[in-house]
């Protein structure tokens, strides 16, 4: 692994660790410090997602004209003020406003990533190469929780302080964007265009996956944290629950490179495991239970990544890449906007379970259909 890798996964891990350490905690502090009620939890998950709609189609376009590196900078410095933020918010706007920033944040974060890392691999390697960086992202999102169980428990500070650690451990990884700025050179400048954009309208198939995937994920990470401790999870079970969750987004990630031989199958395999941890999660009441969806929800969500960026990069041309990961990202923005969006008001209107009710039924329908347009989910094999 080159030098360029090796700094960008230094990079998702430092993030990881920012994010593992207080996104889990986030709606449990608005729920219970600031009072936030179900329906503005899912606002919450709402304004940090809705920018990542958006913005990534922006940067898709300066990933072909500017140093990768100095955008990945741009994006560690953003999220660092923004979550740094979080720890004087008083009310549920406040919060809201600095998740707008965390979301603009991260279309500075990740894209640049995957840029770098397509620009750095060949065909062969690129699947293997996305998901080590997504599976440092992932260690580090692990690790955050183990972090903060250690902070809350054995030194007993406040989640106001624990946001501030996770912004100072978050702005370490402006130095290792700016290392890899050094390395990172951009050989070819496309114009400013959104047509190429268009080119993700041939991936109808894995658009669907995709949506189905990132809103099940987005209701995980803004109002599952609130459920659990609805059922009696406290905030180190909680903490606890998605270090769990993190170690089976590892370890589907360390066999992405395997799983990418059968990647029709895999996708398959996956929108079931996510089907089937939303149905324990309805009836599950004991920290185990929990445990045992996580574990499944963790391999669907993360072997999505890897498998449907491969099915989409194989298939376009490289000098428009940076556009299309932009594009990519934005459907990601998508899925993360809609799960919150409707998470949060059927949790408050019809009761707290019901979102996992909602999204199993349609994740049953999503795996027919994967299975019925499987063939249109492989990507375009390299010859040796």
């Amino acid at each position: 692994m080159n030098k360029v890798l090796i700094l960008v996964n230094i990079t998702g891990l430092i993030i990881g660790i920012s994010y593992g350490l207080h996104g889990p905690i986030l709606p449990v502090f608005a729920k219970n410090v600031i009072g936030a009620t179900y329906s503005e939890l899912g606002l919450i998950g709402l304004t940090n997602f809705i920018p990542y709609m958006f913005i990534p189609l922006f940067v898709g376009i300066l990933l072909d004209r500017i140093n990768n590196g100095y955008l990945l900078a741009v994006g560690a410095a953003m999220n660092s003020a923004s979550i740094y933020l979080l720890s004087i918010a008083q009310s549920v706007p406040e919060i809201m406003g600095f998740r707008v920033i965390t979301g603009i944040a991260h279309a500075f974060f990740w894209p640049p990533c995957e840029s770098i890392i397509s620009n750095e691999s060949s065909e062969k390697n690129r699947v293997r190469n996305i998901s080590w960086f997504t599976m440092f992202f992932v260690i580090g999102f692990m690790v955050g929780p183990l972090l903060g169980t250690l902070f809350l428990e054995s030194l007993d500070i406040t989640y106001r302080i624990l946001f501030q650690i996770a912004a100072f451990i978050l702005a370490a990884g402006i130095i290792t964007s700016l290392l890899a700025s050094r390395k990172s050179v951009r050989n070819h400048h496309e114009g400013f265009s959104f047509s190429s954009i268009k080119q993700m309208k041939k991936f109808p198939e894995v658009i669907i996956l995709l949506i189905f995937c990132t809103s099940s994920f987005g209701i995980i990470l803004t109002i599952f944290p609130a459920f659990l401790n609805d059922r009696g999870m406290t905030a180190s079970d909680i903490l606890l629950l998605y270090f769990v969750f993190g170690i089976s987004r590892v370890g589907s990630l360390a066999l992405a490179g395997k799983f990418a031989r059968y990647t029709s199958q895999t996708l398959i395999a996956g929108t079931i495991a996510v089907s089937i941890g939303l149905a324990i999660s309805i009836y599950a009441e004991s920290i185990i239970a929990f445990g045992i969806a996580l574990v499944l929800m963790g391999f669907g969500f993360s072997i999505f990544f890897p498998l449907t960026l491969e099915i989409i990069l194989s298939k376009t041309r490289k000098a428009i890449s940076g556009k299309i990961i932009g594009a990519y990202e934005t459907i990601f923005g998508m899925g993360w906007a809609i799960g919150p969006t409707m998470g949060g008001p059927i949790s408050q209107s019809f009761g707290n379970e019901m979102p996992y009710v909602l999204f199993c039924i349609i994740g049953i329908g999503v795996a027919v259909f994967a299975i019925i347009s499987r063939k249109k989910l492989e990507p375009q094999r390299v010859l040796n």
